[in-house]
Order: structure tokens, then sequence, then C-alpha cells
């Protein structure tokens, strides 16, 4: 089951939602629960954001992370120090491992680019413990993120492809609100809980919001290759105006929600 997520450079992931997934994990963390020598499952470990902050938070016995891009699993081995970190390249619709292996199964900013989202929640589930915890977190396209909406608008404003990148964008799975919720219900977990987490992405600068899209990294950055050159120069030029807002380039700080869900393995 191939994901949706666009990569091309680890380092272009970075600047464009590593560093922000690096800040939303310790949140993350917090709400699915942790405790000394567990075992735990990261889903779509992307560069290591959550899998490195579970490591510095407990002193679990075994974290295994799996990510779909051959290009996350790279990097986050290279960046891995630790014996306790097993990382491997899989499936989260089809997961290497046998039943109960974990005592929790945790996916940070992952279930909305699977396209059978309801698939890789049964196939956490399948892998955890009785009694133990699954749990996913995801951004709040359409209501949540207004530094990302503010390309897509802009985008949308200036043509059809743009209104449906827009239209793909805010509504892709486990979005909207008690749709992750749902879903664990019907994959048979109990005790679902589902909240919101937020954080805030501070840029430095036009460019330090822009390269990553512009060099097409992610859904966003997907849609920036398909345009001609007049199209590009035509798109940087009022996505720097929505960012600039009237004022001269510089730091601009936008709140960004994630929703985010936890259940019980009966």
């Amino acid at each position: 089951m191939t994901s949706s997520f666009n990569v091309h450079d680890a380092a272009g992931y970075e600047q464009l939602m590593g560093r922000w997934s690096q800040k939303l994990a310790p949140l993350f963390i917090d709400f699915a629960g942790l405790a000394n020598g567990e075992k735990i499952l990261d889903i779509g470990c992307g560069t290591g954001s959550l899998t490195f902050a579970l490591a510095r938070t407990a002193d679990l016995g075994e974290i295994a992370a799996i990510d779909y891009s051959p290009v996350f699993v790279e990097e986050a081995i290279r960046r891995n120090t630790d014996p306790r970190i097993n990382i491997r390249q899989a499936d989260a619709c089809a997961l290497p491992f046998e039943d109960g292996t974990f005592d929790r199964a945790l996916a940070l900013l992952v279930l909305h680019f699977v396209p059978e989202a309801g698939k890789a929640v049964a196939e956490m589930r399948r892998v955890v413990q009785p009694g133990g915890v699954v749990a996913a977190a995801v951004w709040d396209h359409l209501g949540g993120m207004p530094g990302m909406r503010m390309m897509v608008d802009t985008v949308a404003a200036l043509s059809e492809g743009g209104r449906q990148l827009r239209g793909r964008y805010c509504f892709q799975p486990m979005m909207q609100s008690g749709e992750m919720k749902r879903t664990f219900v019907e994959q048979g977990l109990v005790d679902v809980t589902e909240t919101q987490l937020m954080i805030r992405m501070d840029y430095q600068s036009f460019d330090d919001y822009w390269a990553p899209i512009a060099a097409g990294e992610g859904p966003l950055g997907k849609y920036m290759t398909t345009l001609d050159a007049a199209e590009r120069a035509r798109t940087d030029a009022a996505v720097r105006d929505a960012y600039e807002a009237g004022r001269p380039d510089g730091p601009r700080s936008f709140a960004n929600v994630a929703w985010a869900c936890r259940g019980i393995v009966p």
C-alpha cells in the first residue's frame, strides 16, 4: 500500500515538516502514554522525530520504527545511535510483526497519507497486545493549519488546478472531527479518546517557509512540480504576497492544530 506523501530529499523534508513533527512529538507522547520497559512500534517514522523522542522520554525495552519511504528509512538509520531502536522499510497496511508483539503502536502525522487508513489502524491493533494502546495524530488541514491554507487558498484563486489541490489537501483521510475516533471504534478499539494538540510553526522568512515547497517536497510541493515556468513565477509571487501580507519579509508565526486519537486493545 503506497503512501501519498511526496518526498525527494531528507533535508528538504526536515525544513518542510520534520522540524515541526519534532515539536509535536512530546505532546503526542504525553497523550499516548509511555512506561519504562515497554516495546513500542512507530509507524511512518519519517526521519525519526517520534522515534528518537520516544527513546529520550522513557527507558523503553525496544523501539521498532517503520516507514514506506526508503529515503526516510535511510536517513533515520543514519541518525540512529541507540541499540534499542530498529528501523526498517515496511507497509503500514501489512506490518511485518506477529500479533500482540508491542505494548503500544503509535503513528504521528501518517494516517492521512495512507490510502486505506482504516486498514492501517487494524494492523496497529493486531500487533499490540490486549490492554495495550493504539494512538495516532494527523494535522487538521482544513481548519488547523493557517500557514499551509495560505498557500492552498492562494493557488485556488489562481487556477482550476489550484482549486483541485485545495479539495484534495483539506479533505485527506482522518482529518475531520470525529473521523479517527470512528475509525478506531470500527476497528474494535475501546475507551477511544480524541483530542487536539497545538504547536506553533515559526518561520524566519518567506524563503524559510517556501523553499521546500518550491523544491517539490510534500503534497504542496508535488503540485508545484506540475506548473510551467510562467505559472511557477506567478504562484511564487502570489504566495510571497500572502506571506508578507503588506509588511516587509521576515519572521512569521502560525498556530497549527493536530487531531490525536487513542484507544485500547481489548
